[in-house]
């Protein structure tokens, strides 16, 4: 821009749904916010009490479980892959490949919005790396390093 400050992009959910695949009850975010090209974003998840999950995790006392927050954290970060790539008519999936340096520091209860903040540490060809955090109310209730690469969906 002419003043000197850049254009973040968002994602509502009908956005969230056409650069991923997943589905209820496996969406794990709900709206992208702040995307800055390719390099970071914050994927937004407002947690509920009627999600399939807490059924079993724990009744009487219900926490989302921390593979779940590393979904969301994966989700939001091949969202903003895709988001970015589309826009240069590349590949539209992108698969996990590795999940480092997890660390989970707070339960995620019903009530909590979660935002997944994600920064792209480096890409090489085809192949994303991503720091992520998850946070509460500006408290991190976990964190790691994902990557993935991106893919037609065929042969891969």
């Amino acid at each position: 821009m002419a003043d000197g400050t850049s254009s973040l992009d968002s994602a509502g959910i009908m956005r969230v749904l056409q650069l991923l695949p997943h589905r209820y009850p496996f969406l794990m975010i709900d709206k992208i916010v702040d995307m800055d090209g390719d390099d970071s974003c914050v994927g937004i998840k407002n947690v509920t009490i009627n999600e399939p999950h807490f059924q079993g995790h724990f009744p009487g006392n219900p926490v989302m479980p921390g593979v779940l927050l590393l979904e969301g954290m994966a989700q939001t970060a091949g969202a903003l892959c895709i988001h970015h790539r589309l826009k240069e008519g590349g590949l539209s999936l992108v698969y996990l490949m590795t999940i480092d340096k997890a660390r989970f520091r707070r339960p995620v209860m019903p009530g909590d919005q979660v935002r997944f903040v994600v920064r792209k540490l480096r890409n090489r060809g085809l192949v994303w790396r991503f720091g992520c955090i998850a946070e509460v109310d500006g408290v991190k209730v976990a964190e790691a390093e994902v990557s993935a690469t991106l893919g037609s969906g065929e042969g891969l």
